[in-house]
């Protein structure tokens, strides 16, 4: 039987059981374990490093109220990158290019930097409906164009995670394909194809980890208009 393939999206089950819980709890035990030393290692000090230029670029147009948002960040971004990454590899399941959880993730923090907003400066959380000097006729459908685009930003976030890896990884599966029928009947071409390949998944593990990088900017964003 030929397979579909999208059916590599599909969510893995084993007798029946999903296994897309164990597949959002893979990427915690590949972090380093808490350690009472400064310095533990070479890896710890680079992630160290890492997490905090992150930080430090991510939180550096926020006000102070904005910074307690950091370690939600960080955890967030490398979690992320982790989910996608796993995908990458041969028999796995990549849970980001579903787009239930992408949503799962967007809408609540979405919301929250909303919540955030109207809670501690309702005016001008509410300001940013209506451009200041718009002219008296346009004020109704401006404020229902900026309502519609500022409820439209959540799913934009989980739709654009999703698009962008599903679509990596149909092209990865597609030439691997082509390459795969290719090799016994013009192997120069096949070779070629698969040289190809290796380029396009070096591009998607970068594609991988600026996604989760822009899935983050753009909370920092929102966060930044309500604090």
């Amino acid at each position: 039987m030929t397979l579909s393939f999208f059916d590599q999206f599909m969510s893995p089950s084993l007798l029946g059981i999903p296994l897309m819980a164990l597949a959002l709890t893979l990427p915690w035990t590949l972090f380093p374990a808490p350690t009472p030393r400064w310095l533990h290692n070479r890896l710890l000090a680079l992630q160290n490093w890492f997490i905090g230029r992150f930080a430090q670029e991510l939180l550096l147009p926020l006000s102070p109220a904005g910074h307690k948002w950091a370690m939600l960040f960080a955890s967030l971004m490398l979690y992320l990158i982790s989910l996608n990454m796993l995908g990458l590899l041969p028999y796995t399941f990549t849970p980001t290019t579903q787009l239930s959880l992408n949503l799962g993730l967007a809408v609540p923090l979405w919301l929250a930097t909303v919540i955030i907003g109207m809670r501690n400066q309702p005016t001008i959380a509410l300001g940013h409906l209506l451009p200041e000097g718009t002219p008296t006729l346009l004020i109704p459908v401006l404020i229902i164009i900026e309502t519609i685009s500022l409820f439209i930003r959540p799913i934009a976030l989980g739709v654009r995670l999703t698009a962008n890896l599903t679509a990596g990884h149909l092209l990865i599966q597609l030439i691997a394909t082509a390459a795969f029928v290719l090799l016994p009947l013009m192997p120069t071409v096949a070779v070629l194809t698969g040289a190809l390949l290796f380029l396009l998944t070096l591009l998607e593990v970068a594609v991988a980890m600026i996604q989760a990088y822009v899935f983050v900017l753009l909370l920092s964003l929102y966060l930044q208009e309500n604090v």
